[in-house]
Formats: C-alpha cells, structure tokens, sequence
C-alpha cells in the first residue's frame, strides 16, 4: 500500500496566537492549523486548558526553532483564591478541602510571596505533561496513582502583587515573569502552604512569551470571522517570518561564497565571528542575496571561530 499524502500547504511562519480558555495548546493548534489549511505546525509549549494567552505557533520550517521559544522566559497574570485546595491546583480539579482566610493580611501574603522570587526548587505537579517512565503524569494522577518527582532548578525574575482582596475567600491577582519549566499552579500552592491555608489559580493569562506579546496576538475567532468562506491564504499576512523565534540571536550575513558551503552543513570562516559573539554562542544566518538576504538557518560559533550549521532551513 502505499505511502498516504499529508494535506495542507506548505507555510512557513510563526503565528501568535491568543488562546482561548476552555481549550487545550493542542485543540487550538489543530484549529488554526485548519484555517491556514497548513500541511506542518506545531505549538511552543502547553498552555492549561484553563489557561488564556500567548501561544505562538510554528508552521513548517519555523518549527525547526520552536525549542528557542519553549526554552524562552515567560510572563503571566494569574488570580490565586487562597483558602482551597483542589487536585489539580486550579479550578478545573476537585475541590479537596476550604478554609476561611479572613485573618490573611497583605503584610502576611507579601511576606509568602517574596519566598518564591530568585532562584528557587520546585516539585512539578501531578497533572502536568511531565513523563514517569513513558506515561504522562497526569494520566497516572487520573487513575489515583501519585509517584514522587524530583525538585527541579526554575528561576522566578518577580513576582509583582497587583491586587489582594481580602475576606472569607481571599483572592491575590499577581504578575510572574519567569524560566521555562515554571508552573504558576505550584507557586499558588506553595505561597498557599507558607500561609497555612492553600490555594490554587483560578484565572491564569500568558502576557508574554521570549519577546512575543499579547497585543501582537489574534484570536481563533478572529481569524475565523476574517477568513469567512475565503481562502486560507487571506491569513498569511498574520504569519511572522520563520526566523522569529530566534530574532533575539544575533545574526551573521554570508556572501554567496560562503554561504553555499554553510547551507550544504560545512562550517564556514566569517570575521563577524570575532565582532558578535564567543565560543558556543547561537547565531541566526542569512545568506546576502540582492535586495532581502535570505535566511539559512541556526549556526553555532565553535572554538576556532567558525560557525558550524545547527539547524538549516529547506532551500
């Protein structure tokens, strides 16, 4: 039998998108990835399905650099409801146990708060998409199995306390900025435990990820109303280019000489080396080409001061 053909153009970009609550990263991945009828996509990094916010998607030789955005820093707004422990840590679990909060002051919640900033340890959850030999753990937590799970190293860059409503139920709107790997739910626990009364997040809002914002994001149903009964190329405009996930890094442009060596996976001498970065350092590569130099790929400066190919685009 022979080989079924995927469906889809083949796009290539990046798509911020803003993620509606109620939906998981993967739904609305497969969704967008419908409207631009795309043959390849993927998605940099979960958000929960309670979860709104930035969502940048990678379509075809973008998703070459999606780790560059799953290993970016994020920024979240998130509401914690003290006084409640649930399974999951946020509202979608079962409520466990509930405690009045009406003694909790802002002097106490500042002083927990202020624990959690720097670099700290953290125990992932139990629902989390973390791996416990081969299977999810939040498959294992569905069935009532808790296995135990290593603290792991995350750096917290601040946590800024936007809002704290005292009262029977107290709620604590905050702003987090943080290292990949860092889950907001754990801190509404632990800043719950340094308390003595729990809490989970109730609302969670990714403002911001690497250096993609939520006001450059478009919705689902944005893009749905835009394109109506057109064509899926009407939303191509939305698409960055694929080297935005690494427009952070800086960048290197080959004469035509050299870079035809580089886009066949040889390293190549350059003296901007020297001017832009040290061993080890990630480049982005573009090959000089009349009016728009045209984008190579990812290049690593190595001990000798070339720059060795890492991940090259389809020419």
């Amino acid at each position: 039998m022979g080989r079924r053909r995927g469906r889809g153009r083949p796009i290539d970009g990046v798509l911020l998108l803003n993620k509606d609550t109620g939906m998981t990263s993967n739904d609305a991945l497969q969704k967008a990835k419908r409207l631009l009828f795309a043959a390849k996509a993927g998605h940099t990094g979960s958000l929960d399905p309670l979860a709104t916010g930035v969502l940048p998607l990678c379509f075809g030789e973008a998703t070459k650099f999606s780790q560059f955005l799953l290993d970016a820093d994020k920024r979240y707004r998130t509401t914690y409801r003290l006084g409640a422990f649930t399974t999951t840590g946020d509202t979608d679990g079962e409520l466990l146990d509930q405690v009045s909060t009406a003694d909790i002051t802002r002097e106490q919640v500042e002083q927990a708060v202020e624990q959690f900033v720097g670099d700290i340890m953290q125990v992932p959850p139990m629902y989390s998409a973390l791996k416990h030999n081969g299977t999810p753990l939040y498959k294992l937590a569905r069935e009532g199995i808790e296995v135990e799970r290593e603290a792991r190293p995350v750096t917290v860059y601040s946590i800024d306390i936007l809002d704290f409503r005292p009262g029977e139920v107290a709620e604590l709107d905050l702003d987090i900025h943080c290292s990949k790997g860092t889950y907001v739910r754990t801190i509404a626990e632990d800043i719950g435990k340094a308390l003595g009364c729990g809490a989970h997040v109730a609302k969670l809002h990714r403002s911001q990820a690497g250096p993609f914002k939520e006001d450059e994001c478009i919705s689902l149903a944005e893009l749905e109303a835009e394109r109506g009964e057109g064509r899926a190329e009407t939303l191509d405009h939305h698409l960055l280019s694929t080297w935005a996930p690494v427009q952070e890094l800086p960048e290197i442009i080959l004469p035509e000489a050299t870079g035809h060596y580089f886009r066949q996976g040889q390293p190549v001498m350059d003296s901007q080396v020297y001017r832009i970065g040290d061993e080890g350092d990630m480049v982005r590569v573009f090959l000089e080409e009349g009016d728009y130099d045209v984008f190579l790929g990812v290049g690593e400066i190595t001990d000798d001061g070339r720059v060795a190919p890492k991940r090259l685009v389809a020419s």
